[in-house]
C-alpha cells in the first residue's frame, strides 16, 4: 500500500516552507534556551560557584515537540530559589524565565508573521 500526493509546485512549496519553519522554530528554541541559561547563571548567588556552574541546558525532542529545559541538580538549588523559613530566597531561575518568555514570544511572533 502506498500514498501518492500531488498538487504541483505550489504544494511542494507549501511542504518545503513548513519544513523550513520547523527548523527555524528549533533554532529559536535553542537560542532562547541558551540565553535563559546564561541569565540564570548570571543571577545565581555565588559562594563557591558550584550552583552557577551546575545550571544546565538540555533539549528534548519527542516527535514534533522540541523543548529546552534549564535546571540544576545541586541539592540546595531550590533553597536558593525559594528560600526556607530561616532565610529568604535568591531567585535566579524564575527571573530568567520571566525575562526570556517575553523574548521567546517576540521571536516566535516575528517568525510566524514573516512566513
Amino acid at each position: 500500500m502506498g500514498v501518492t500526493l500531488s498538487g504541483g509546485s505550489g504544494f511542494e512549496h507549501f511542504l518545503e516552507a513548513k519544513i523550513n519553519v520547523g527548523t527555524e522554530v528549533i533554532e529559536v528554541i535553542k537560542r532562547n534556551g541558551a540565553q535563559m541559561q546564561q541569565r540564570a547563571q548570571s543571577l545565581a548567588p555565588v559562594d563557591t560557584g558550584f550552583l552557577k556552574r551546575d545550571i544546565t541546558l538540555s533539549f528534548t525532542n519527542a516527535g514534533v515537540e522540541f523543548a529546552a529545559a534549564i535546571s540544576s541538580d545541586v541539592e540546595y538549588a531550590s533553597y536558593q530559589e525559594y528560600g526556607t523559613r530561616f532565610m529568604p530566597g535568591k531567585p535566579h531561575i524564575r527571573p530568567a524565565y520571566y525575562y526570556q518568555r517575553v523574548q521567546f514570544t517576540k521571536d516566535i511572533r516575528e517568525l510566524v508573521l514573516r512566513k
